[in-house]
This record gives C-alpha cells, structure tokens and sequence, in this order.
C-alpha cells in the first residue's frame, strides 16, 4: 500500500476465518514457484505515480485529451481534423531529465530515447517503493525484462537528417537498449531484455521474469514496459489502419465501440521468489502463481484474434497457476473497444470464466484503456497495476464509457458484467477469490542485448545517491521494522511489521531539464521520490500470458 493510503493498513481482523490454522511459509502448498510483487512504479496520462493512478481510477476520471501542439506540429493540417489523431492520453514533459542523478553526460542524454530515460526513473521509483537500495544491486543477479514496439524518437533523429546523428546514436536510439541502460546504470548482471510481441509486450514481460526468477536466472527483477508517441506520423499510421477511434474513446463492450484511442506512459514491478520475499518480510502487493503463452493466430486476419486459442490459453494459465476459472471474481480485459476485439475476447473469457462460475453471480469485467487510452507495448502493465491496487483498496472502479451493452456480445450467456459504478467490498467476501489480467499482441518477437559493466562515473553518482538513501533510512522511525511475524495460506498471505503504524516517508528531489533533439535548452521542476519501508501484504494474484495474441491472468487474492 502506499504512504497516502495509512488508512488501508489495518491488522487482519481477529475474526477471519480459519485464522488460527494459517500455515507459515515453508507449508505454503502449490505456491512453491510463486512470485512476489514487491514493488511498483508508473507513470500514466495525469497520474505520476501509484497513488494518483488509483485516484483517477476511482474516481472514475478520463485522461483523455486533445494532443500537444509539440506532438502535432509536423502534420499537415488536413491531417489533424481527425478526433482520432488529436486525441489521447498524453504525459507531461516528456523532455524532462536529470541526466546528473543517473551519472549521464549531458550530451549522452541528448541523444537518449525518452523512454529509455523514463524506464531509468521508473526503475529506480519502483525499487524504492520496494525498499530496496538500488546501489546495493551492483553484480546482482537482477534482472530486466522491458516491453516496447515503438521507436519514434529515432524516427525524428532520422527526420532531422544526419546532422543529429552523433556518438552516442548508435545506443541511444536503439529501442533494444532500453532495458540494457537500466541494467548498466545499475550494474545488474542478470538478464537484460527488450520484449516486442505487440499490444502484450509488457506483459510477456513480466511472464519471462517470472519464468528467469523460477529456473535461477535471476534472483530479483524489474519488469514492465514503456511507450512514448512522440512522431505525429506513427498515429496517422494507427489512423489509417483503422484501429483509431474516430471519436477519440475507447469504448470497451459498448454498442459505440469503434475502435480505440492511444496513450502513454509505463509501469514496472519489483518482483522476487514469494519464498524469498517472505523469508526477507518483504512487502507484498500481489503474488503470481503461474502463467501461460501462446499465439492466437488463425483468425480472419493477420491481426484478428481467434477465440479458440484464447480459450486454450486461459486453461494453460489457469492449470499452470492451480486456480479453478470458477473462482474467478474480475478480470481486467485487453479491452481496447474494436468491433471485431471485444466479441471475440468476450466469448473466450465466458466460455472459460464466465459460465464456470456457479453461484450465480456474474464475472465483472474492465478495461482501464477506457481511463487512459491503450499504451500498446506498456498497455498491459497498466492493466496489471490497476488490478494490484483494486486489489489492495478493496474496490473495483468502473469502466469508462460504458452505456449500451455491444449487442454483438450475450452478456448473460456468457454471465459477463461491466461495472458501469465502482464495486466496494466485493473482494472481502471470502478468503479465496482470484482476478485477471488481460492483453493482446499482433506480433511476437524478442529483442536483446548485452549489458556492460557500469561506467566509474555513473557507478560512483549511483554510490552517491543510494548512501542518500541510507543516511535516511538511518533515521527513519522504521529503521528497525524488519522483525515481522509473516502467516499465509494457499489462498491468502499476510505479513504484520511491529512498526507498521509509524510508517514514514522520505523525499529525494530530482531537478530535471528539459532534453530535446536540440539539446538541454532550460532547467526545470523538480519532483519529489517517496518511500516506505515495508509493511502489510494481504494478496495473492496470479498471471498467465499469450504471446503474440492474447495475456491473461488468473488467481487467488484476499
């Protein structure tokens, strides 16, 4: 849970049930390859963080707008009468950097992808929320696991012509790079890998960590993905493909459902072996059980889904994670509002899901693409960490622009409901109750590369800043809140810290400067990084994901 959010943090009630018979983690039966989620950093269209990501979910917000003029300005103008054009999901200052803070030249930055600069911020954000020391990681066995299918920074580098092509091109436009910088940044020296497989990139992401974590590979990993539109050309490509909503929404299992419309931003989890995580009294936001891939190719189209292989991959995943589809509460959809999308995922999920339920209850279903648009290679992420923090709050907020049911999908045959108002409590009503996670890809690839060792210089700034984070650490009041009394069951697990009432945070200000094709050009805002030490884990989420076509996720939670 987050600092904001001490209200969240209460004991287990004395009452719960089966309390008393609650194994410890060396009983925990089928959940021996799990694995933890103990940290998580984002940033979304009008939500710079996991607390005001929540805040705009629950309170039912769009972060749909018009585009920047900066984003439009090398289109012609009879280009931009399309809503599907100047419209989406945009992040503030995306030229924003303080290439000091992570040891880089100035020069060095200059030439860097934005998102490989924002993969650095988010990395180094989420491991804090994780209460790890980043510094501390160097010659570590971490790994990074990236999802990205843009490169429109490089498309603009290449626009401006060989005059913007300098040393530090060749690394800092190179798309399979962006999870390498944060590996030599840090000096990790597990794998380091930049996913392609389309809309699932992120996701699939976060299945190879998990697979890297369960073979020893990697004993720590940041997954995630990243997606930044910066060249006006790439949404007139979307545009003119069709996928673009032509009235700027996504309208997920609506009647008005005609397409969707692009955002922004990225996501990372810290993840660790739930054993590991329990043995360290880490902090748990969510556990994955198991997880599943496959392609669903064979549609009416290259692009098509078909539903027969998305309803093979929901029974992989959920056989993989041991969780029965019938208890099943939620899931979070891929959800992007396509006319010939949503029937096709609606009718694999009611097949599997949604009619194996058997207490008469229906299968709630969302998008947060209807909140923030569809960040295609980090759109998965998005779903993921809105499903961890609905988890942790204990509601379920509504999805966006949902008025007239899509009359090409039986909801009550398939027993599907999309939650027109947010759903309080729904997950307290018993101890095993399991949500999901959804995404869909076009193609499957995976990009690589191998990381250096760190530079002196970047090592010695990193050295600088992690004895910052420790000075503070020192003098926190939770300075000595490691001796928690951790108690779990297959379906539920808790940890309870002495300190957990006198949680504290700390600030580290970044000065950022602005960082275009043209250089730095102006210094600018500073912002402020948070952190708590850990506290209180109540839940349990389990993962599956189709590669190339469709990511799913499935299971237990409190």
């Amino acid at each position: 849970m987050l600092p904001e959010d001490a209200h969240a943090r209460e004991e287990a009630p004395e009452s719960l049930p089966g309390r008393e018979s609650l194994p410890g983690p060396e009983s925990l039966s089928g959940l021996d390859q799990a694995t933890a989620v103990i940290g998580m950093s984002c940033r979304f269209p009008q939500a710079p963080d996991p607390a005001a990501f929540w805040r705009l979910l629950v309170q039912g917000e769009s972060a749909i707008g018009e585009t920047p003029e900066s984003r439009r300005a090398s289109l012609a103008p009879a280009d931009t009468d399309s809503a599907a054009v100047r419209r989406g999901g945009h992040l503030d200052h995306v030229d924003r950097f303080d290439a000091g803070f992570f040891g880089i030249s100035p020069r060095e930055a200059d030439m860097m992808d934005p998102q490989q600069r924002l993969i650095l911020e988010l990395g180094w954000e989420a491991l804090e929320e994780g209460a790890i020391v980043p510094g501390r990681l160097g010659g570590s066995r971490t790994g990074v696991f990236i999802g990205a299918i843009w490169d429109d920074y490089a498309a603009l580098a290449r626009h401006i012509g060989p005059k913007a092509v300098g040393r530090y091109a060749l690394s800092g436009l190179n798309r399979g790079i962006i999870a390498n910088r944060l590996s030599y940044v840090l000096g990790l020296r597990g794998p380091s890998l930049t996913v392609d497989t389309g809309q699932s990139s992120s996701l699939v992401a976060v299945h190879l960590a998990c697979e890297s974590l369960r073979r020893g590979e990697s004993e720590l990993a940041l997954a995630g993905g990243v997606n930044l539109t910066l060249a006006p050309d790439s949404d007139l490509v979307s545009a003119r493909f069709g996928a673009l909503s032509p009235d700027g929404r996504c309208h997920t299992f609506d009647a008005r459902a005609n397409g969707y419309v692009r955002g922004e931003g990225g996501g990372l989890v810290v993840l660790k072996p739930l054993a590991r995580a329990l043995a360290d009294g880490d902090r748990i936001h969510a556990v994955i059980r198991g997880s599943a891939m496959n392609n669903d190719g064979g549609g009416d189209g290259l692009t098509a889904p078909l539903r027969e292989a998305q309803e093979d991959v929901l029974r992989l995943a959920y056989r993989a994670a041991g969780v029965n589809p019938a208890d099943v509460r939620y899931v979070e959809l891929h959800g992007t509002g396509t006319k010939v999308g949503d029937p096709i995922e609606a009718a694999a999920l009611g097949t599997v899901v949604g009619r194996a339920r058997t207490d008469g209850s229906p299968l709630l279903v969302g998008s947060v693409k209807t909140n923030i648009g569809h960040l295609e290679g980090a759109a998965g992420i998005a779903g993921l960490l809105k499903t961890v923090l609905s988890i942790s709050r204990q509601q379920i907020p509504a999805s966006l622009n949902f008025t007239t049911p899509n009359p090409a999908i039986p909801f009550d045959d398939l027993n599907l409901r999309v939650p027109a108002s947010a759903v309080a409590g729904l997950l307290r009503l018993n101890l095993r109750r399991k949500s999901a996670c959804q995404g869909r890809a076009a193609s499957s690839s995976v990009i690589g590369r191998r990381s250096e060792e760190g530079s002196a210089a970047s090592s010695a700034r990193i050295a600088e800043n992690s004895a910052k984070v420790l000075r503070r650490r020192a003098s926190s009041a939770e300075a000595d809140c490691f001796d928690s009394a951790p108690f779990a069951s297959s379906s539920i697990s808790f940890s309870r810290s002495k300190c957990e009432r006198k949680k504290s945070t700390w600030n580290c200000s970044l000065n950022r400067r602005w960082i275009g094709p043209s250089g730095i050009q102006a210094n600018a805002l500073e912002t402020s990084r948070r952190m708590r030490l850990p506290g209180m884990s109540s839940m349990n989420l389990s993962l599956s994901s189709r590669a190339s076509s469709l990511i799913s996720s499935a299971g237990a939670i409190s």
